[in-house]
C-alpha cells in the first residue's frame, strides 16, 4: 500500500519534472523569437549580455530567496512572469533599443528566477539511487518538446502567443506541488562561498565548465565548415541520440555510480574531436563525431543538469547548489553567440577540434580525484539484489527441469 507522503511526494516530483521540461522548451523555443528580433539590430552583443546578466542574477538571487517566501508562491509568481515576458514583443511593437533591452531583459529573468527551486524540489522527491533515471527522462522529454514546439512556424505575433500558452500550460501543475513542512531550516543557512569551498563541488564543476565551453564555442566552427543544411540534419540524428542516451546513461548512473559514466563520457567526446581533428573533411569522421557525441551528450547532461548537485548537496538544500551548477550552460551559450564569429575567423578548423580534443581528455584528470556521488553501499546492494534474482531463477529451472 502506497503511503500517503509517498504518493504527495510523486505527485510532486511529477509537477516539478513537467515545470522543469516546460521551462527548458520554453526557453529554447524563445530564443528564436530573440534572435529574428535582433535581425535588423547591431548592438547584439549588448541585448544578449543583459539578457544573460538578467537570467544569471535571476538564478542566484531566486536560490537565495527561497527560504523567506513560500515556494509555491515564487513558483507561481515566476510562471506568470514567463507569460507575460513571452507577449512583450507584441506590446512593445516599436523596435527601439530601449523596448528590445526590456524584452531581452524579462526573458532572461523569467527564466531563471524560479528553476533553483524546481531543480531543488525534484532533487528532493528522488532519492539517489533513482535521480539520474529521472533527470534523464526530463531532458528527453525536453527535447522532444522543443523539437515539436519548434516545429509550429507561425509570424511573430501568434508564435510569441502560442509560446505565453505554452509556459501558461504549466501553473496547472502547480498545485501538485507540496512543500515538506518537516524540512530542517538550518539547512537553507548555506552559503555560495561554502558551496564553491567544498572540493567534490569544485572537482565536478571544473569539467563541468570545460565541457560547456569547448562543446558549444565549437558549433560555430562546424556549421561554417560543413554548411547549415549538412549540420541540421546531423543534429537532428544527434538530438535524437541525447534523448535515448539520456534515459539510458540514466539508469546505467544509477546502477554503477556517476563518475564511471562521467569519465566515459569525456573520453567518449574527446575521441570524436579528435577524429574531427585528424580529418574533418570526411564524412565518416563527421558521422562518428555526431554519434558519440550525441552518447556522450545525453549521459554528461543528464549527470551535470539534475544529478551531481542534488547528490552533493546531500541533506542540505540544493537550490544554490543548482544555482552555480547552471552558470557554466548559461555562460557557454552566451559565448557563443557574441564571439562565435570572431572564433571562425581567427581558428583554423584543424586547430580548433585537436584543441577541444585535449581540453576534454584534461578535464578528465580532476574527475579521477573527485568522490563517487553514489554511495558504494547502495551500488552493493543493488549488486547483491541482481545476484539474488539469478540465483532464484536459476533455482526454479533446476526445479521445473
Amino acid at each position: 500500500m502506497v503511503s500517503k507522503e509517498s504518493a504527495t511526494s510523486k505527485k510532486t516530483l511529477l509537477a516539478c519534472s513537467i515545470i522543469i521540461v516546460n521551462t527548458f522548451v520554453w526557453y529554447s523555443c524563445g530564443f528564436a523569437i530573440l534572435k529574428e528580433i535582433l535581425s535588423a539590430h547591431l548592438e547584439e552583443i549588448l541585448f544578449w549580455s543583459l539578457n544573460f546578466v538578467g537570467a544569471t542574477l535571476s538564478v542566484l538571487i531566486g536560490a537565495s530567496i527561497t527560504n523567506k517566501l513560500e515556494r509555491r508562491m515564487l513558483i507561481f509568481f515566476w510562471l506568470t512572469l514567463g507569460i507575460f515576458s513571452s507577449v512583450v514583443p507584441n506590446v512593445l511593437t516599436q523596435r527601439t533599443a530601449i523596448n528590445i533591452l526590456i524584452i531581452f531583459l524579462l526573458f532572461g529573468i523569467s527564466f531563471g528566477l524560479g528553476l533553483p527551486i524546481c531543480m531543488a524540489c525534484f532533487a528532493e522527491c528522488t532519492t539517489i539511487e533513482n535521480r539520474a533515471r529521472h533527470g534523464g527522462t526530463i531532458l528527453f522529454f525536453t527535447g522532444l518538446g522543443t523539437l515539436l514546439l519548434s516545429s509550429l512556424k507561425f509570424d511573430g505575433m501568434l508564435s510569441t502567443l502560442i509560446l505565453a500558452a505554452w509556459r501558461g500550460s504549466s501553473l496547472l501543475f502547480l498545485p501538485l506541488i507540496r512543500v515538506n513542512k518537516g524540512t530542517d531550516k538550518k539547512t537553507r543557512k548555506i552559503s555560495y562561498i561554502s558551496i564553491l569551498n567544498q572540493r567534490p563541488f569544485l572537482l565536478y564543476l571544473g569539467p563541468w565548465i570545460m565541457f560547456c565551453l569547448v562543446n558549444y564555442l565549437s558549433a560555430p566552427i562546424i556549421i561554417n565548415f560543413f554548411g547549415e543544411e549538412f549540420v541540421r540534419v546531423s543534429t537532428l540524428i544527434e538530438g535524437g541520440l541525447v534523448g535515448i542516451f539520456a534515459i539510458v546513461g540514466g539508469i546505467f548512473t544509477d546502477k554503477v555510480g556517476r563518475k564511471p559514466l562521467t569519465i566515459t563520457g569525456f573520453i567518449l567526446l574527446g575521441l570524436g574531436y579528435a577524429i574531427l581533428g585528424i580529418r574533418p573533411e570526411s564524412l565518416l569522421s563527421w558521422y562518428f563525431y555526431t554519434i558519440v557525441d550525441g552518447i556522450a551528450g545525453g549521459v554528461i547532461l543528464t549527470i551535470f543538469i539534475f544529478t551531481l548537485w542534488g547528490d552533493i548537496a546531500f541533506n542540505c538544500c540544493s537550490e544554490k547548489y543548482y544555482a552555480i551548477g547552471g552558470l557554466p550552460y548559461l555562460l557557454s551559450n552566451f559565448l557563443r553567440l557574441i564571439i562565435g564569429q570572431y572564433v571562425i575567423q581567427t581558428v583554423l578548423v584543424y586547430t580548433i577540434f585537436s584543441l577541444v580534443s585535449l581540453f576534454l581528455f584534461l578535464a578528465v584528470i580532476p574527475l579521477m580525484f573527485a568522490p563517487e556521488t553514489l554511495p558504494e553501499r547502495k551500488i552493493r546492494e543493488r549488486e547483491l539484489r541482481s545476484y539474488i534474482e539469478k540465483a532464484k531463477r536459476v533455482r526454479e529451472k533446476f526445479t521445473k527441469g
